[in-house]
């Protein structure tokens, strides 16, 4: 076993986002210092950091350098290059490991895994060319979802396809060497599971909670879900399987769809902590950044006991369109946090913040983080 990393410590975080702030306030309260290393300035990690590189991810001299600074590495997003993770390791732990990074970042290589490990997957097909897409197609009904196989998210890099006729236009519109055709889904509702794992093998989820989505982008999400038990159980012991499978040390968050047939099926897989993870920070003893710090720095991973049912809604650039939002208006809910990224440009789809709601059920919280949303907007 290796030793632990103790506060004092300085942890390295590649990516400036949100996640990576979030990372970073749970690190300083537990008393560590953070470097975050991105190409950007002024960022919402950095902005809470105690350094803050500026620098490519592909500049490995400026990468080695940041490495050498700090005690582990991890990352706050998946789109970061195999030789930036393997520049840090030669001076450093990187958590998880780059070998996870680079299966969960290409769709393709995710979903031949998990399916070759015997966890439950949507059908799906590798395609290179119009007329391989136009065989897939006949073989899986005629319908699917094209995606690429690098670098999607929120919806991004993928197109529908309702009929056969539909092939050449999709392709054409994707405009990639490689893609995935996904059998597709007539689910019943979206799950995800957010769970984290120490260097010991310890294991910790907050069991699914439930996503609804607009726009292909994170909408609202509840915790906990609306599933039957054995369906909560069978998500948590799969999601323990694909940790164990991929040996994550840190945080991973497993998306599923759930069949009207009340089937569990793996839609993808994020080795971080998630979007709908985020009421976690309020609605858990110990959320899922101070879970991140906790695993990669080798420290026995915090309860996961629920404070209440929550809700979380996301606020996107949208809510800006009018002007400055109403806070006060959302805020006079008392049991309602509000949580901004400190960005600095507000865009139409773009996450700038998130509302998180706790109540006695989930359908009150539910109901309350929705109406101080439109509140926001009222002004």
């Amino acid at each position: 076993m290796m030793r632990p990393i103790l506060p004092g410590a300085t942890l390295g975080i590649l990516g400036s986002g949100q996640l990576g702030r979030m990372f970073a306030i749970s690190a300083r309260r537990l008393g560590y210092r953070v470097h975050v290393l991105s190409p950007d300035t002024d960022t919402p990690t950095g902005q809470v950091a105690d350094r803050e590189v500026v620098s490519d991810y592909l500049d490995l001299d400026r990468v080695a350098e940041f490495a050498k600074g700090v005690s582990v590495v991890s990352f706050e997003f998946e789109n970061v290059p195999a030789a930036t993770t393997e520049a840090c390791l030669r001076y450093c732990p990187v958590r998880p490991a780059g070998s996870v990074l680079y299966t969960s970042q290409n769709r393709l290589r995710e979903k031949t895994f998990l399916r070759d490990a015997g966890l439950p997957v949507t059908p799906f097909t590798a395609v290179k060319s119009e007329s391989e897409l136009v065989a897939a197609l006949g073989r899986q009904g005629n319908t699917g979802v094209l995606k690429t196989a690098d670098w999607g998210y929120d919806g991004k890099g993928q197109v529908v396809i309702r009929s056969q006729a539909e092939a050449a236009a999709a392709w054409t519109k994707l405009n990639v060497p490689q893609a995935i055709l996904e059998s597709f889904i007539d689910f019943h509702s979206e799950l995800s599971v957010v769970a984290a794992r120490g260097l010991d093998g310890q294991f910790v989820s907050y069991g699914p909670i439930g996503n609804t989505h607009r726009h292909h982008i994170l909408d609202v999400s509840i915790c906990p879900a609306r599933v039957a038990t054995n369906v909560a159980t069978d998500a948590v012991a799969i999601t323990r399987a694909v940790l164990e499978k991929m040996d994550v040390v840190g945080v991973l968050c497993v998306e599923f769809f759930l069949t009207k047939s009340g089937s569990l099926l793996i839609n993808e897989t994020a080795p971080r902590p998630h979007n709908s993870g985020h009421l976690t920070i309020d609605a858990h003893l110990t959320c899922q950044f101070e879970q991140q710090v906790r695993a990669i720095c080798g420290l026995p991973l915090g309860s996961n006991e629920v404070r209440g049912p929550s809700a979380m809604a996301n606020l996107l650039g949208d809510v800006w369109e009018g002007g400055t939002p109403d806070w006060p208006a959302a805020l006079q809910h008392p049991k309602l946090k509000l949580h901004l990224y400190g960005k600095q440009e507000a865009r139409i789809g773009r996450k700038m913040g998130h509302l998180t709601v706790l109540a006695d059920s989930v359908d009150a919280a539910e109901s309350t983080a929705r109406t101080a949303r439109d509140a926001l907007k009222s002004r």
